[in-house]
């Protein structure tokens, strides 16, 4: 059976024998609504590579404790995969992040890019932000991650340019690329950025300045894919020739 995972703040300095308590939202769901029972095996971990197996020891209402049978620290999978998604229309923005994350992705980066349909400004950025973080933090826990994804702040485009300058390969999808991904040599430490364009299609500023940064412009294959599964292909075709998924 597989145990179930939660999320606790931290696990830094915890060892086996320990026990450690969970509370809050986390905690009443697991105890009201999962009916979490003490015995039961359970994973925690602090979605920054650190966690702890055991049973739980103990519950209460917005409480529960577990008793620490295994501690174990992950390192950081490599190489890291950051993407940079431009802001879609309605829940595809939630959807683009739910299958990064469960696809392994280290960081998802939303981009204001001049031909998004969403637009956030104002409230609606730290709304955003909320949900994409909030959804990060579910797929997170239901992929068992033990590095959690971090949804950056909404980016510029002068941001994303910084960020492919600083990569060891960064990649922009466009379906008229002459170049395909298949073709490139993936790294196997570093970090990768693939750059996905809005519903409206990334302009040819913006891909001038991305190549010009150091990016490749590359095609996935002859489909056209929307904006909010692009990312997953990408990732996933660049994950396939790593060690990471060898």
């Amino acid at each position: 059976m597989t145990r179930p995972l939660h999320l606790v703040p931290s696990l830094a300095g915890v060892r086996a024998g320990d026990e450690v308590t969970v509370e809050g939202d986390e905690a009443h769901h697991a105890v009201a609504v999962r009916r979490l029972r003490v015995g039961e095996p359970v994973v925690l971990t602090d979605g920054a590579g650190t966690s702890l197996t055991g049973a739980v020891a103990s519950t209460g209402k917005r409480v529960f404790a577990v008793h620490a049978d295994r501690v174990e620290i992950h390192p950081e999978p490599q190489p890291s995969i950051v993407v940079v998604q431009a802001l879609p229309k309605g829940d595809r923005g939630e959807l683009a992040v739910e299958l990064l994350t469960e696809a392994g992705v280290a960081r998802v980066v939303p981009w204001a890019a001049a031909r998004s349909v969403a637009v956030w400004k104002g409230d609606r950025v730290v709304k955003g932000l909320a949900r994409w973080r909030s959804t990060a933090r579910e797929a997170a826990k239901q992929s068992r991650r033990t590095w959690h994804p971090e949804i950056a702040d909404l980016a510029a485009t002068d941001d994303v340019i910084d960020l492919v300058g600083a990569a060891a390969l960064a990649v922009v999808l466009h379906e008229d690329a002459g170049e395909p991904l298949s073709g490139l040599t993936v790294p196997t430490t570093g970090s990768i950025v693939v750059v996905v364009g809005p519903e409206g299609g990334l302009s040819d500023d913006e891909i001038a300045a991305f190549v010009a940064a150091g990016a490749h412009q590359v095609r996935l294959g002859a489909e056209v894919l929307r904006t909010s599964t692009a990312g997953l292909a990408a990732v996933s075709a660049l994950l396939s020739r790593t060690p990471r998924w060898g």
